[in-house]
Order: structure tokens, then sequence, then C-alpha cells
């Protein structure tokens, strides 16, 4: 047996017994209300308006970003030409709809994934993201999104929280540092 077998059993045989992972129920008391959800979401810089309807997104986009030029809905099965685009060709997005699937209260992250955002360039290239996600898909921690999340079918995901930002130059802060200027979630119920 080789000095390099001889260590490996050697760690095999003194592995230490398997136990059970800690309860991670009431770590947290962070509730997952809308409320304490907007409260954190406006403290990272965005914005959180309440949807009830197309005409409500529109109204929206209107308020927050009157002077928008080209715009993507990754949500819409029309004008879905930008998908097989070069993503260097999306360059000159200015506002990009991302339809989220959960949102977490603790810490004002949305999910994403690939199949929402069609092109995984989006939410990074935009000037301004727009993301939508329902009431009932905000969650309280972390810990309950990876619950949730699971294991990827899509292979690509993200948390979004906030508009880009850096102050390690000068501690100067600036937005859009790496990624949009700004950050709009709608809420719809």
């Amino acid at each position: 047996m080789s000095s390099r077998d001889k260590i490996l059993q050697a760690v095999k045989n003194n592995q230490p017994e398997h136990t059970m992972l800690p309860s991670l129920e009431g770590l947290s008391d962070m509730p997952d209300t809308l409320e304490d959800y907007k409260r954190v979401v406006e403290g990272l810089g965005a914005i959180v308006e309440e949807v009830n309807s197309e005409a409500d997104e529109l109204a929206a986009l209107d308020k927050h970003l009157p002077d928008r030029l080209r715009m993507i809905d990754a949500r819409s099965s029309i004008q879905r030409e930008w998908i097989h685009e070069d993503p260097h060709s999306l360059e000159d997005v200015d506002v990009a709809i991302v339809e989220g699937q959960w949102a977490v209260a603790e810490n004002g992250a949305v999910w994403l994934t690939e199949k929402d955002m069609q092109v995984r360039a989006l939410p990074f290239i935009c000037q301004h993201l727009i993301l939508v996600i329902s009431r009932e898909r905000i969650l309280a921690t972390m810990h309950e999104a990876y619950e949730k999340i699971g294991s990827p079918e899509n292979g690509f995901g993200v948390f979004i929280a906030g508009p880009s930002k850096t102050a390690d130059i000068e501690q100067s802060l600036v937005l859009g540092a790496h990624g949009a200027k700004s950050l709009l979630v709608l809420v719809k119920p």
C-alpha cells in the first residue's frame, strides 16, 4: 500500500459520526409582509409600487421613468427577436422588465432565473431594471427562499437587491457601477 493510500484509508477510517443539521426554525423574526419587504428594498435605494393591472404598471413606468427609450419586457411573448441577439446588442436597453419568482423580506432580494430574464445579461446591462413580483411570493428569510428554490432547473439564477452601487473609490457612492442605475419593484396581487 502506498503512502497516499495509507493516508486516504486513515482519513476514511476516522470520519466523525453523521449528525442532523440543526433546525433553522425561529432563527429570524423577520415577517414576510409587504411592508417589511418595502422598508428593506427602499433602504437599498430602490422603489416599490403596488400594482393591480397592466394599466397600473404603465402608470408606474410613466411616473418613475417618463423618458425611457428602448424597453424590453422579458415577460412578453411578443417581440422576442432580441433573445437570440448577441448580448452586446442589448447595450442600449434603457428599461428591462423581468418577472421574479421569489422576494425576500430580510434583504430585499428577488430571485430570477435564466428562464425569467431570457438573456443572462439583461438585468445587468439595462439602465433601469423593473422587477415584478407577486405579493404572495414574498418570503421572510433567505433560508425560506433556498428551500423554495431547491435545485434550480434552469442552470442559472441570481438574487438581485437594489440598484447597482459601490463606494470603493474615495468612499463616494456611485449608482450604476456594474449594473442598473435604478430598480423599481412592482408588486402585484
